[in-house]
């Protein structure tokens, strides 16, 4: 296969991946928490001909070397964390965080896995739960007989009873924060997973040390920009297609050659 056509090749699967990861943006765009992905390439190794700097004369050197790439390729994908808009739902159990922090939520194995969707529910123990039934943690369970439940910004939860009286403090959720949360790995229903890019999670209390605040009857949007995305795609879409002509002008070039040899 001529160098040419391999090259070309390495852009068609470049651009079919980065549609790949624009469709799942857009797939996504009302999707609780989601956060946009972003495609990153990097040119391939190249064959060096001749060195720059290299002896041409006795007493010359090239100013430029010849060296010819061999492609492209998706080096990784990365998740863009800026704030999504709060949309206010009147929803006592809906939270959202403005701010840095990720819930925490327990897995089945025992570990921790960790969100920015902040749709929860109650379970039939009481318990503050994902909509897939993965508990939060700290854990928070609500009473029976609750007339209203309230969540500070601070992260304190308190609830009043049906009978009256004085507020019941029931716990204090926290956030956790990473040096890097670009480096957390998606791992499917709204979760994200600790890694060693991530760095370990610093646990605090909402406001604390930078972190967001709790904002009670609110979910965060995903902060896919549609318009954005649409672009994205036009241009990944004439990319593709170039690389593809590129393929058609190269086997007529060989054609003409084996014509006319």
């Amino acid at each position: 296969m001529d160098a040419s056509m391999w090259i070309a090749k390495t852009g068609l699967d470049a651009q079919q991946k980065r549609m790949s990861v624009i469709s799942n943006n857009l797939a996504n765009v009302n999707t609780t928490g989601y956060k946009r992905d972003r495609a990153a390439f990097e040119d391939m190794l190249y064959q060096t001909v001749r060195q720059p700097g290299a002896q041409v004369a006795a007493d010359a050197q090239s100013p430029t070397g010849l060296m010819l790439g061999t492609g492209v390729r998706l080096v990784s994908t990365e998740k863009n964390h800026v704030q999504g808009s709060l949309v206010t739902t009147n929803n006592a159990l809906d939270l959202a965080v403005q701010g840095d922090g990720f819930f925490q939520i327990a897995q089945p194995d025992g570990s921790i896995a960790y969100t920015r969707d902040g749709a929860f529910k109650i379970s039939v123990t009481g318990q503050l739960v994902t909509s897939n039934g993965a508990a939060l943690q700290p854990a928070i369970t609500i009473p029976p007989n609750v007339a209203s439940i309230s969540v500070g910004m601070d992260g304190t939860v308190s609830v009043e009873t049906a009978g009256g009286g004085e507020a019941q403090i029931l716990g204090q959720l926290q956030v956790a924060r990473f040096i890097n949360p670009a480096g957390l790995q998606s791992i499917g229903q709204n979760l994200l997973k600790e890694t060693g890019a991530s760095g370990a999670p610093q646990v605090v209390n909402p406001g604390a040390n930078g972190a967001g605040q709790v904002m009670q009857g609110a979910l965060e949007a995903s902060n896919v920009n549609v318009v954005e995305e649409m672009v994205n795609m036009i241009e990944t879409q004439r990319a593709y297609e170039i690389n593809s002509k590129a393929i058609s002008a190269v086997d007529g070039m060989l054609r003409f050659l084996n014509n006319n040899m």
